[in-house]
């Protein structure tokens, strides 16, 4: 029996059909997993699934037992990338988390969740709240009025809030969730309405290692117990979890044909042999050779200092909790360094890296020097700016901006989201230069939001390394990248920090990502 079957498919919509009619069959018992590279159209077939593209040819067919209506709605969920990234039911700006009256107004975990299980119109756990009390499962009357959830058992009950450790977040704003607990959210969210068929979009991004073997392991549960069949979307060809019974590859709007996972395996090519060999020697030259920018003498007595941040002491308590981030922390980067900053999710990363770059308000209340000037001493924020290039999972997720790739890699020279200055031809030319060493530069005069998730996190990457800076800063540049695309990244920056006095700081929660250069590492 077929769960779902399109049959000599094509949609509506001219900019994602594809080149030839789709057929495709997840049959009963399947674990498909949809592979390809960036821009190659796995999202396009993943439209066709759920129904999202209208067909203008063909047939789409659902078939989900006895008794069960032949529709996506409540039978397929899917958690696409944008979702990962952290999507939260209204507008958002970058700095939205750390604005005081914007955070006060965001929902919490609990409301949304509680909200989105309504909606479902299922049960959380499948039992009362008296069996849940009594099987042992839900929290105490005192826990839970203090959780604001009295009567709410049932859903306290569920064992997913501990797979994917909720219960810390349920009285935790949405806005303050960071990148690998919005991935954690989204997938209880979705879980929680018991679906038939869980389209999921690169679901081990952006969580640390430990979360990553649990979330492998849940899933690998729902196989064995047969509880719902899984379509994976996956960017990282050379990975594939051991419960995909069944791959699909997708490359060149063409969809191939489905191949056992022992199939696709056995003719994987090996991507780690030469990673440095995706970036040409022409392009590996032509970083290297960029005019050298030397950065403007910043310090307040106008003396020489090496230091590019110092760091001392720094504690930041956390808004509604009782938690305090770093504990006197203390971090000196000097020019020239290479640093990875590691730790798990909700560790304060991305935090510590908003202090550096002021788009937190508190930076100004810390102990924070930045290229030797410490901050809140009258220096202007876009003059530090102007030496910093920038890209994280957060900014990705506020960057809205509907214009041609090639404004969106202008806007870096000038730190905009948006291109309100016209760049001069030698700058335009920079642009098109970094867009063809990230291997996008067909895709120039393309709309930033038509474009795939990959596609548009290389034009953001892009952005950041077009002005030159001293200090570049990465969270987690790789997400979403395919094999291919996270080698030569990889090579670029590599190929990047080899230039004079270039500084880089580096998040990652997959230690193999880091660049060879990168000698020292900060964990918190």
């Amino acid at each position: 029996m077929s769960k779902i079957l399109l049959t000599d498919a094509l949609g509506r919509m001219p900019q994602t059909r594809m080149k030839q009619p789709v057929n495709f069959c997840l049959g009963e018992g399947e674990h498909i997993a949809i592979m390809g590279p960036n821009g190659g159209g796995k999202s396009c077939l993943v439209d066709l699934l759920t129904g999202k593209n209208l067909l203008m040819q063909g047939t789409l067919t659902y078939d989900f037992g006895p008794g069960v209506k032949p529709s996506a709605y409540g039978n397929i969920v899917q958690l696409t990338f944008e979702d990962a990234l952290g999507s939260v039911e209204k507008p958002y700006y970058f700095q939205q988390r750390f604005n005081s009256q914007d955070r006060d107004e965001s929902p919490l975990v609990s409301a949304v969740l509680k909200r989105a299980l309504a909606s479902g119109n299922v049960s959380a756990s499948g039992l009362s709240a008296d069996e849940a009390r009594a099987a042992g499962h839900g929290l105490t009357e005192e826990e839970a009025r203090e959780a604001g959830a009295e009567d709410d058992a049932e859903f306290l009950a569920n064992p997913l809030l501990d797979t994917f450790q909720m219960r810390p977040l349920l009285q935790k704003r949405m806005v303050l969730l960071s990148s690998g607990e919005m991935r954690r959210y989204q997938l209880f969210k979705y879980l929680i309405k018991q679906p038939k068929v869980l389209i999921v979009d690169n679901p081990f991004i952006g969580l640390d290692a430990p979360m990553r073997e649990q979330l492998d392991g849940f899933f690998s549960r729902l196989v064995e117990e047969h509880q719902v069949q899984i379509i994976m979307v996956l960017s990282m060809l050379d990975s594939v979890p051991e419960y995909i019974t069944h791959v699909v590859q997708v490359a060149d709007m063409q969809v191939g044909e489905k191949q056992t996972r022992t199939e696709y395996l056995a003719t994987l090519p090996d991507f780690k042999k030469a990673p440095a060999s995706l970036l040409t020697d022409e392009l590996r030259k032509a970083i290297l050779d960029l005019p050298v920018h030397p950065m403007a003498n910043l310090t307040e007595d106008g003396s020489e200092t090496d230091e590019i941040i110092s760091i001392r002491n720094l504690s930041l308590p956390l808004p509604d909790t009782d938690r305090v981030l770093y504990n006197g922390l203390n971090w000196t980067v000097r020019r020239g360094e290479k640093w990875a900053l590691q730790g798990r999710n909700g560790a304060g990363k991305s935090t510590l890296l908003s202090l550096i770059c002021a788009d937190h308000p508190a930076a100004y209340a810390c102990d924070i020097s930045l290229f030797g000037r410490r901050r809140g001493t009258g220096e202007s924020i876009w003059e530090i700016k102007k030496h910093i290039g920038f890209v994280s999972p957060e900014f990705h997720r506020a960057y809205k901006e509907n214009r041609p790739a090639i404004d969106i890699v202008a806007s870096g020279l000038h730190d905009s989201v948006g291109l309100y200055k016209k760049p001069r031809p030698e700058q335009v030319d920079v642009c098109r230069l970094w867009m063809r060493v990230f291997g996008i530069e067909h895709l120039q005069d393309r709309l930033f939001l038509t474009l795939s998730a990959g596609e548009q996190r290389l034009c953001l990457l892009a952005r950041a390394f077009v002005k030159d800076p001293a200090l570049l800063i990465l969270d987690e540049p790789l997400h979403g990248l395919d094999t291919y695309r996270r080698n030569l990244v990889r090579a670029v920056i590599g190929a990047f920090c080899q230039r004079p006095d270039k500084t880089l700081i580096m998040v990652t929660h997959y230690v193999e990502e880091l660049p060879t250069d990168i000698a020292q590492k900060l964990m918190l």
